[in-house]
């Protein structure tokens, strides 16, 4: 390399440099985008009705319904993790598994000794509504297991993405860690109001 290369080079290099030490942030140098977190959330598609069941529910409950003010998202720093870890767990382990029979319909309730998932959801985002949380950040979905079943579970907007409290594990996973097939999901502004997924 002739030394005219050989200085076009170093001064690039020394450009990149200065450019990459002008990207550190008040949290440290900006990582590569190899090593960047990859956090997601679900995307909701055009508004949809509302489960019948779910509509009842509110009908019976309209506290539990109503559009709040709050944050949209969730600081999922250490405390807010296991406050979070602690309700999915306890209300796991309270409610005891208990599918409706057909003649009785589809019943969605909060707060109980035995129910179906969307009771087991129901049950989560009223105890973390009482701690103080969000009621913008908790949101019911309906989706399809890895057999078809229908299923339902209470999602939480977090800085770290959207995450599923399932009542079928204690362990809490980003939405695409699950075996879910998603289909709708309430609005965060308006529990009424649902959107397809």
């Amino acid at each position: 390399m002739c030394r005219h290369e050989l200085l076009v080079v170093a001064t690039l290099a020394s450009l990149f440099a200065a450019q990459t030490a002008l990207a550190d942030g008040p949290g440290g140098p900006a990582r590569g985008l190899k090593t960047a977190p990859v956090f997601s959330y679900l995307s909701e598609k055009r508004r949809t009705a509302a489960p019948f069941a779910h509509v009842m529910f509110c009908a019976r409950n309209l506290n539990e319904c109503m559009a709040r003010d709050g944050a949209s998202q969730i600081l999922l720093d250490p405390a807010a993790d296991k406050q979070l870890r602690a309700v999915n767990a306890s209300v796991n382990g309270s409610i005891r598994p208990l599918n409706e029979s057909p003649e009785e319909g589809d019943v969605w309730q909060v707060n109980v000794k035995a129910g179906d998932c969307e009771d087991f959801a129901l049950t989560k985002r009223d105890r973390l509504i009482a701690m103080g949380w969000s009621v913008k950040a908790l949101r019911i979905a309906v989706a399809k297991t890895a057999t078809g079943k229908g299923h339902a579970v209470l999602v939480v907007k977090t800085d770290q993405g959207d995450l599923v409290l399932d009542n079928r594990t204690n362990a809490i996973k980003g939405w695409r860690d699950t075996d879910l097939r998603w289909l709708m999901i309430q609005s965060g502004d308006d529990p009424r109001i649902w959107f397809e997924l």
